[in-house]
């Protein structure tokens, strides 16, 4: 394994090493189920299209053994990865959150910038990043910005434009269960 693979595994981006991986318990969910999708049914499938390819003879011409070795070893790095994330990932429950006036982990908050315009944005852990779904790491910086502040507070972003001062307007946590 590569030393980059190994650094890319110690603390999210931007943060100093020892830093926790924060994940809602959806986005842990996920995890373990791409690993156990990955490790229980498509690498055995895989392991037996390259045992079936090698038994063929050739291998140095064989599409079907050297794509399949080779989405083997894809698998392979990604288990690892799962495994190691899995093995420090802190689940914090938003609908936990006592503070519900406050920014916390696992917010919905809604702001208003300075055109009036206003984006909603929850703030999840770095693996559960979707932009399309308005879901942001905590470790962005608009996240980061946001983290601690009210509604009703202005709140300095850093944006590609430059800085922005934005207004929250509300904040929301899921229903605790």
């Amino acid at each position: 394994m590569a030393a980059d693979e190994d650094d890319e595994d110690e603390s999210p981006p931007g943060l100093p090493a020892g830093t926790p991986f924060y994940m809602t318990p959806a986005g842990h969910a996920g995890l373990q189920a791409e690993l156990r999708t990955l490790w229980n049914e498509e690498r055995p499938k895989v392991l037996e299209i390259v045992s079936w390819a090698a038994s063929l003879g050739d291998r140095s011409e064989n599409a079907d053994y050297q794509y399949g070795k080779r989405r083997l070893r894809e698998i392979d790095r990604r288990v690892r990865f799962l495994r190691k994330r899995l093995e420090r990932v802190q689940v914090v429950d938003p609908a936990a959150q006592p503070r519900r006036d406050q920014v916390f982990f696992g917010a919905t908050v809604t702001y208003a910038r300075e055109d009036d315009s206003e984006h909603r944005v929850t703030i999840v852990g770095v693996d559960e990043t979707d932009l399309e779904r308005g879901h942001i790491s905590w470790v962005s910086p608009v996240a980061r910005a946001l983290l601690k502040a009210r509604v009703g507070d202005l709140v300095r972003i850093r944006t590609p434009a430059g800085p922005e001062e934005v207004e929250v307007v509300a904040i929301s946590y899921p229903a605790g269960s």
